[in-house]
């Protein structure tokens, strides 16, 4: 006959494994849930029935330090702004995906686009004032109001990043750069209107991206390719 201490300690180690197995698959579904929630969160293609077109985009590769123009038929808006929001959005999207060469977090990524007919009008100047200009931006601006104007004509976008974007993006001068460099050659080859860039984060002006490139200048944009040969979309 089993003595009633052992029957004891074999029922009491039975329940505890028990319970760490339900404390343990109960963890897995919450794991699961957190994944699923922020794969959801990725950006969405356009609906399909929306015009498909070949679209350029500037991939970063952290093996390298290099932007290759990439070609992709997307299904994109026909509003200018729009457009621009998905293709960022689509763009940074990319780069979530397994085997990126540039891995970011997935998630909402770019909330808003802005576009701004350059030179700059008084009441737009003030929306310039409110970016955090630099003093060469505001002399800029002070010469537009006096008849001699230097902004070149063209558009500047206003590029609004998601809070949690910026917040997770990888600290670092090359990869903060390449994410920078990509948004811009993405804008130079698909908006020949957009000839200046800025940035906000959540709507506000923040000073770095992730403690690095610099989000208070406003960048030109330009070819920031390295490769320039376009490669087949997937």
């Amino acid at each position: 006959m089993i003595p009633r201490y052992q029957r004891i300690l074999f029922w009491s180690l039975l329940n505890a494994i028990l319970l760490m197995f339900l404390f343990l698959l109960h963890g897995c579904q919450q794991a699961r849930e957190k994944l699923t929630r922020r794969r959801d969160q990725t950006p969405l293609s356009a609906p399909i029935e929306t015009p498909s077109a070949t679209v350029r985009l500037a991939m970063a590769s952290d093996a390298n330090g290099s932007i290759s123009i990439v070609d992709h038929d997307l299904a994109l808006p026909v509003e200018t702004t729009a457009r621009a929001r998905v293709l960022l959005g689509r763009l940074l999207a990319e780069y979530s995906y397994k085997d990126s060469a540039h891995p970011l977090e997935s998630g909402p990524a770019v909330d808003d686009v802005f576009l701004l007919d350059l030179p700059l009008k008084p009441a737009a100047a003030g929306v310039k004032q409110s970016l955090a200009v630099t003093d060469s931006d505001a002399a800029t601006e002070s010469d537009s109001e006096s008849g001699a104007s230097h902004a070149p004509a063209g558009q500047l976008a206003v590029v609004n990043l998601h809070g949690s974007f910026a917040d997770h993006h990888p600290s670092g001068v090359e990869p903060e750069t390449l994410t920078i460099d990509s948004i811009i050659g993405t804008l130079y080859a698909n908006f020949p209107r957009i000839v200046e860039v800025r940035f906000l984060v959540d709507g506000q002006p923040r000073e770095t991206l992730a403690g690095h490139a610099d989000l208070l200048r406003t960048y030109p944009v330009a070819d920031t390719s390295t490769h320039a040969q376009p490669q087949a979309g997937q």
